[in-house]
């Protein structure tokens, strides 16, 4: 059975950045699973996905356009210390989670401090990166709904 729109499908994959350090992976006995064709992995990955079947193991380089996106300038911002209450040193490279306006789950990276003001980065961590996985379909089924 081949992947296509709808499919539920199982797959194992290791991902790796361009120095070919392992990012994420999953483990060994919990595959990743997902509904192909509802954007429930990146673009890139599941283009590659579409038309394999049980037992296909490829790698699949994603440039960032098809992955996390261009780094976009316009998502980093200067914030007031303030805005980090309750923490006592902030230094670049720190990660925090926050809401954006939509209430949704979000990495901000500082990438400078400068006196009462913080520079933060609010693109997604992969933004801008060519990404390389290592990937073994691992079951498809076709969704009946």
């Amino acid at each position: 059975m081949m992947i296509k729109n709808g499919s539920i499908v199982s797959i194992h994959y290791e991902l790796k950045n361009e120095a070919g350090e392992v990012i994420s992976a999953s483990a060994q006995e919990e595959p990743l699973v997902f509904k192909h064709g509802t954007g429930a992995i990146i673009p890139g990955l599941e283009k590659e996905l579409t038309g394999r079947k049980v037992g296909d193991e490829f790698v699949a380089v994603i440039p960032p356009e098809e992955g996390y996106g261009e780094i976009n300038p316009c998502l980093y911002a200067v914030l007031k210390r303030e805005a980090f209450s309750g923490i006592e040193e902030i230094k670049p490279g720190m990660q925090f989670q926050t809401q954006d306006e939509n209430g949704n789950s979000q990495t901000i990276r500082v990438m400078v401090v400068e006196n009462d003001e913080v520079t933060v980065d609010r693109n997604h961590p992969l933004a801008g990166k060519t990404l390389f996985f290592d990937v073994r379909v691992v079951s498809v089924d076709q969704s009946s709904g």
